[in-house]
């Protein structure tokens, strides 16, 4: 490493560090390749020319990892261009990060916890499932921890406890994890209305600019922590009333002794799988999975009266034609 360590003339303080770009590429943990595709995407400012080399400085290694960071938080280079270029035009960006960070933070109280392989079988039955980790590990119940075959990261301990709860209760993990899948597709549609209904209603006005200046920013921050537990707060109150609801209604068809009967002309509800419901999302948006689905039962409906009819029509002229022969 090329790291200078000598005084400044005079200061008595240490000169600047500086880099070659190999060294750069050592300590921001990005590969020579990025850096320069960084700079040539105007994302991190040309190094000093002296002599044949290239020298770069602290500022360089801040601004990769805050890219880094970015990055991380699910941002494009895009939008890390503008952010950076708003930064270095003077507007600031210290409240853009911090509206990040709020966001991109916890959203629960609940604390990530490990389960050893041994512990996770026993509160599973005892038997080594290994579909079910699997599964688990696909919908993000459980993490692997690198280096450890025998542990796991457990993100949601209170999910794990629920799946335990449902198992002992005699709920096959297979369908359980149906379950998971299914019910994330319904709270996934709830929470992008909620962020749809809030952007709307109250972060507009400290979106309007892009990027946002720093003192919208850090009030748009200050307003997310404010806002955060009202989603959890309705949903809990809103599943409460309905489960108490259904599960009287449930509970009245089960022990009457003699229950309605099911008219073929009332509306019945059909389980669709959860793949078929993610396609159609994907396909139309969640607000209007319910309509294509109608729209699409319907045209079925009527493709397959037109078939019928038209083959009717055929037997009845093939018939029509064979009595007039005879």
């Amino acid at each position: 490493m090329s790291e200078q360590s000598a005084q400044s003339a005079g200061a008595g303080q240490p000169a600047p560090a500086e880099y070659r770009i190999e060294d750069l590429a050592h300590h921001s943990g990005a590969t020579v390749r990025t850096i320069r595709a960084y700079q040539d995407r105007g994302l991190l400012p040309r190094p000093e020319r002296r002599g044949r080399s290239n020298v770069y400085r602290d500022t360089h290694l801040a601004r990769l990892r805050q890219i880094a960071d970015l990055l991380d938080r699910g941002y494009t280079l895009a939008s890390i261009k503008e952010l950076l270029e708003a930064w270095d035009a003077g507007r600031g960006l210290g409240g853009v990060l911090g509206l990040v960070a709020e966001v991109d933070g916890p959203w629960t109280d609940e604390e990530a916890d490990r389960i050893s392989r041994e512990d996770l079988d026993a509160t599973f039955g005892g038997r080594p499932d290994e579909d079910a980790v699997r599964e688990a590990i696909e919908l993000g119940v459980l993490e692997r921890i690198p280096g450890r075959e025998d542990e796991f990261l457990v993100p949601s301990p209170q999910e794990l406890a629920v799946a335990a709860e449902l198992h002992e209760a005699g709920v096959p993990l297979s369908a359980i994890a149906g379950h998971l899948r299914e019910l994330r597709v319904q709270v996934e549609h709830i929470a992008s209305r909620f962020l749809e209904f809030t952007t709307e209603h109250v972060f507009a006005r400290y979106l309007e600019h892009r990027p946002p200046t720093d003192a919208d920013a850090a009030a748009a921050a200050t307003m997310v922590r404010r806002l955060r537990p009202l989603a959890q707060q309705t949903v809990d109150a809103e599943l409460a009333r309905a489960m108490r609801m259904f599960a009287t209604r449930h509970l009245q068809q089960h022990l009457s002794p003699h229950p309605p009967p099911v008219l073929e002309d009332e509306p019945r509800q059909v389980a669709l799988p959860s793949a078929t419901i993610r396609a159609v999302q994907n396909l139309v948006g969640p607000e209007s999975v319910a309509a294509f689905i109608a729209a699409a039962a319907e045209r079925e409906v009527q493709s397959r009266t037109l078939d019928s009819l038209a083959s009717k029509g055929n037997k009845d002229n093939t018939l029509g034609q064979v009595m007039r022969n005879h």
